[in-house]
């Protein structure tokens, strides 16, 4: 249990020294450590190859002596005859004779010493050597830190000059030192390792630099979350990568995900600032009339008004304010309807409310001619006109529409010409249809806008000329908003033609009755 427990106990402790590298050092550390292991392993097997096959020609070699050296019989004597010196010629070999029961008759050296002090021999009689059947066999030299190649043999019964089957035979003996072939295999491992170790070092050079610009990417992915981190929504990641590779990839989702990021914090900044706008805006609007009626209220208390006509004046005043309190929280209202409606389901709030529309088919030529109606209604002194969008002949224009709403749109944008011109101006009211689309305009020839008012005249209490609209009674600026909001809810959209001095047209567009273009 000890043990195991300590073998776990350097597992967690390996896993956590690799949880604490970065990426690049272990690649790079698992790049090395499998080229290392492929070059141990090419080594091992080529410096087993190599010895295999030099112990095989040593062999070869050894057989072959043995053969010969078991047909030539060498008289007794110190003096060794030429052809047993030719086989005892090869370098580091050495040939024995021995008798039936292994005891030694002559051995032969080679010129040179004998590596170790020679091999160190077993017993070899007659039966030792027929069980090894002629087979190399390997034993240690006399000092043990050599081997020798051995081959043993009996010899053949037609060299012997005695015709006595039962005459003692004996046999040769053959041993060749392995020293060459073990210097040369450990010369082979030693060069092998030296360059494997050389080439490891530099594959680790090459390969750290090849993977720190691998990373870079990955190093810039870091550096763009630490700038979004910061609040610079804006920042984005270089692309220098295909998009057929997975860091290029990755990049071109990360930016389009940035950029989504970006688009909804600017969007919600932006809603945030018309948030506080709108209810700073809202809270002014309520607050007039609410003023107003409190200061009509406070003076009938303090008994200001003496007389029936001064209670009057001050109860029709009192009462001016409330419509106009009870205008503006129905505009509000409605406006939070249209946008409630315009902003879809909400997520795990189930569908959002549609805003009730009654459409039924209508022309928007009825519209028109109310249009001119309350344009007198409203100031008697001033010119109107009926003609076709730009200009011409008034056409019919029918769509389906809810006909209360687009009397509100028409009445709001009359309302805001007769407004925002002075008195007499003249007034035209255009329909017809223009561009496969049904189309109804309300133009005058007032003081117009500039660029910058064109581009807000949809806000939400925003008034071009504040000061005049408050001093002669205006609305709260809500009107283009909800010609905007309603026209929008029918599927069509209002747009705003002016410059300074050149009027306004305002061209309300909605689609035009199917079958009738």
């Amino acid at each position: 249990m000890t043990a195991r427990g300590g073998l776990r106990r350097r597992a967690a402790n390996l896993r956590g020294a690799l949880a604490r590298m970065s990426l690049r050092t272990r690649l790079l550390c698992l790049a090395v450590a499998l080229v290392a292991t492929a070059l141990l392993a090419v080594g091992a097997v080529v410096s087993t190859a190599l010895d295999a096959y030099l112990q095989d020609r040593v062999d070869s070699r050894v057989d072959t002596t043995a053969q010969l050296a078991a047909r030539v019989t060498p008289p007794p004597g110190p003096n060794v005859p030429q052809n047993v010196r030719l086989l005892s010629s090869f370098e580091d070999t050495t040939v024995a004779y021995v008798d039936d029961r292994g005891n030694s008759r002559s051995t032969f050296d080679s010129t040179t010493a004998a590596p170790g002090g020679g091999p160190r021999l077993p017993e070899l009689d007659r039966a030792a050597v027929l069980d090894r059947g002629g087979s190399p066999f390997t034993v240690p030299s006399r000092d043990g830190e050599h081997s020798w190649r051995v081959v043993a043999l009996t010899r053949p019964d037609q060299v012997l000059k005695s015709a006595d089957p039962a005459a003692d035979r004996g046999s040769v003996i053959v041993a060749t030192s392995l020293d060459e072939v073990d210097r040369t295999v450990r010369k082979t491992r030693t060069v092998a390792l030296t360059s494997g170790g050389v080439l490891l070092v530099v594959l680790a050079l090459v390969g750290w630099f090849a993977v720190r610009s691998g990373l870079r990417p990955l190093t810039r992915i870091e550096e763009t979350a630490e700038a979004i981190t910061r609040g610079d929504f804006s920042h984005r990641i270089p692309e220098t990568s295909g998009t057929r590779t997975e860091v290029g990839r990755l990049t071109v989702c990360l930016n389009r995900m940035l950029g989504q990021i970006d688009t909804a914090f600017h969007a919600r900044a932006e809603a945030e600032s018309r948030m506080r706008r709108f209810f700073a805006d809202a809270s002014h609007e309520l607050r007039t009339p609410l003023v107003g009626i409190k200061g009509y209220t406070d003076l009938y208390r303090m008994g200001a008004s003496r007389t029936p006509e001064e209670t009057e004046h001050l109860m029709t005043r009192i009462g001016e304010e409330s419509e106009r309190l009870t205008r503006l929280v129905g505009d509000m209202l409605l406006l939070a309807r249209l946008d409630e409606a315009a902003r879809g389901p909400s997520a795990g709030t189930g569908p959002a409310p549609a805003f009730p529309l009654d459409r039924a088919p209508m022309d928007l030529r009825t519209l028109a001619a109310d249009a001119m109606h309350d344009v007198r209604a409203l100031d008697a002194t001033r010119e109107v006109t009926l003609t076709g969008p730009d200009g011409g002949r008034p056409a019919t224009a029918q769509t389906l529409a809810d006909e209360a709403r687009l009397r509100q749109v028409v009445t709001n944008l009359v309302g805001n010409a007769v407004t925002h011109s002075p008195a007499g101006t003249p007034v035209r009211i255009g329909v017809g249809v223009k561009d496969g689309l049904a189309v109804l305009e309300v133009a005058d020839r007032g003081p117009g806008l500039a660029p910058e008012q064109r581009q807000r005249v949809f806000e939400r209490f925003y008034r071009a000329d504040a000061s005049r609209t408050r001093a002669t009674g205006g609305g709260a600026g809500l009107g283009l908003s909800i010609v905007h909001s309603l026209v929008t809810a029918h599927g069509g959209d209002v747009e705003v033609d002016s410059a300074p001095g050149e009027g306004c047209t305002f061209r309300v567009r909605l689609p035009l009755l199917e079958g009738m273009d």
